[in-house]
């Protein structure tokens, strides 16, 4: 039986490690508590936010009313990679856009020696905003103006979120993956249904985490990714 035929590799589905409840309000305190990050940690994504609002006047980073939810929608979203590999130091982020979640794991990962975050984004206009949030925060992260297939980049962890779908993702984190890097993207409560049609051309073992963050999300956990061969 050729490759094309066989049967693709499991998908595991975990259910998260607590019940989807978090802390009403969910505000920069309740950050701090179930992240750990620090005074100065809090105060650098403070000033991101601030920044995405002072930008959001004159482009279209997030939704208005997105931004209202900064905390638990986007700064605890992002932050909950960082235990899935707490040991990962290098990163891509991959149609980074607004900088979720490359620039929250940067700040987060700002003071940890050998910490650097990718930043792979095709539209200028956004990789400007994203240069001026690194050079403000002073941030381990470098902005790249590319499309991500075209970086040949080393990394402990390749991730993205809102970027395409999983059988498009994955030709974007290919030069990631096949160089060892663990694949770790934010997904919604359709993930499965895209797992199905990647397997069409990939060949991978994805395990689904509930998100920490809200209710329908879903993070997938890739390894052991390769083509599907035809013929």
């Amino acid at each position: 039986m050729s490759d094309a035929l066989a049967p693709p590799e499991p998908v595991e589905v975990e259910a998260a490690t607590a019940p989807f409840a978090l802390p009403a309000p969910f505000d920069a305190a309740a950050f701090q508590a179930l992240t750990g990050a620090s005074d100065a940690q809090i105060a650098d994504l403070q000033a991101f936010r601030a920044l995405i609002e002072e930008k959001n006047r004159h482009m279209n980073l997030v939704g208005p009313s997105a931004l209202a939810d900064f905390w638990p929608r986007h700064a605890y979203d992002s932050a909950q990679l960082l235990q899935l590999a707490p040991d990962a130091l290098t990163w891509a982020d991959l149609g980074a856009g607004a900088g979720f979640p490359g620039i929250v794991l940067a700040i987060l990962l700002k003071d940890r020696p050998g910490a650097h975050v990718h930043l792979v984004e095709s539209m200028a206009k956004r990789c400007r905003f994203l240069g001026e949030v690194v050079e403000a925060l002073d941030l381990p992260a470098s902005v790249h103006n590319v499309r991500a297939e075209s970086l040949e980049l080393k990394v402990d962890a390749v991730t993205a979120r809102a970027c395409a779908p999983m059988a498009k993702l994955l030709s974007y984190a290919w030069p990631y993956l096949c160089r060892g890097a663990t694949g770790l993207f934010l997904k919604g409560q359709d993930v499965e249904v895209e797992l199905k049609e990647a397997t069409r051309y990939w060949k991978f073992h994805a395990r689904l985490i509930s998100s920490l963050s809200h209710a329908d999300g879903r993070i997938v956990h890739l390894k052991r990714v390769s083509h599907v061969r035809r013929g």
